[in-house]
């Protein structure tokens, strides 16, 4: 995918704290992703529960929350969001911005996917009914 010049502030949405019992490379692969980004030259505002994520522009270490990214949102004005990296912490609180009408509202971009193809992965009949259009089996 070439790279979207209209992409300049990331808000990329953390997976929140690790505990036992929970696998931790989403916290690595949200690091990772503020790399790259930076790298880009983009600036990233990074919202994680956990402070062990600092690798980025600007940390808010609050609780992932839609009503704390809504106020993020308000204060940086980023024109994307980064959900992916969160796993599905991020995913949910992505689809809830989305679908509320918040991001259009602001002007923010999702940014790795689509809601409808985060929809249509979440959805178990609906992933099904795709996987057999396309001849995949699906238990």
């Amino acid at each position: 995918m070439p790279k979207n010049p209209n992409v300049k502030r990331v808000l990329v949405i953390g997976s929140g704290p690790i505990v036992i019992g929970q696998a931790a490379e989403f916290d690595y692969a949200g690091t990772q992703a503020c790399r790259s980004l930076k790298e880009e030259g983009m600036e990233v505002i990074l919202v994680n529960s956990n402070p062990a994520t600092i690798m980025t522009d600007e940390v808010y270490i609050e609780p992932l929350t839609t009503k704390v990214l809504e106020q993020i949102i308000i204060k940086e004005k980023p024109d994307s969001l980064l959900p992916n990296m969160g796993g599905q912490a991020g995913l949910n609180l992505g689809m809830e911005l989305d679908e509320s009408g918040f991001l259009a509202v602001h002007n923010v971009l999702l940014l790795g996917t689509t809601a409808k193809t985060i929809r249509k992965a979440e959805d178990r009949l609906e992933f099904k009914e795709t996987m057999e259009k396309i001849g995949e089996p699906c238990a």
